[in-house]
């Protein structure tokens, strides 16, 4: 049976984005804009309120009652913005691009495994 991991650390890296540490102590950067549909979550999108976030116990969490369960964030993809400084592949917004899809403004599944051979 697979254990449900929890948020330890928190740290915020700009816009949207926040550096996760579980309790198993992987470590990802999500950006978070994905997340932010519907009403509970419209108060985040004022990137000062997004930045009060808290650690519940479990997972990240906002003054207003918003949170993302701890096991979506880390199935979450990484989205490796200092991966993509270094790539040399990176947007305007700095945050990491596709290496296959560049409209993607994050790494996808298949970058981080690689590009599939021809």
């Amino acid at each position: 049976m697979n254990r449900i991991r929890y948020v330890a650390k928190a740290q915020y890296r700009g816009g949207y984005r926040i550096r996760v540490t579980f309790d198993d102590e992987s470590q990802k950067t999500i950006d978070f804009r994905r997340y932010l549909k519907g009403p509970i979550f419209e108060p985040l999108k004022d990137v000062k309120y997004f930045q009060r976030f808290f650690l519940d116990g479990w997972t990240v969490a906002w003054p207003n009652g918003a949170d993302i369960a701890p096991e979506e964030l880390y199935a979450s993809v990484d989205v490796g913005t200092e991966r993509g400084a270094a790539d040399g592949a990176s947007s305007e917004s700095g945050y990491a691009l596709c290496k296959i899809r560049p409209q993607f403004p994050f790494n996808c599944l298949v970058c981080q495994r690689g590009a599939p051979k021809s």
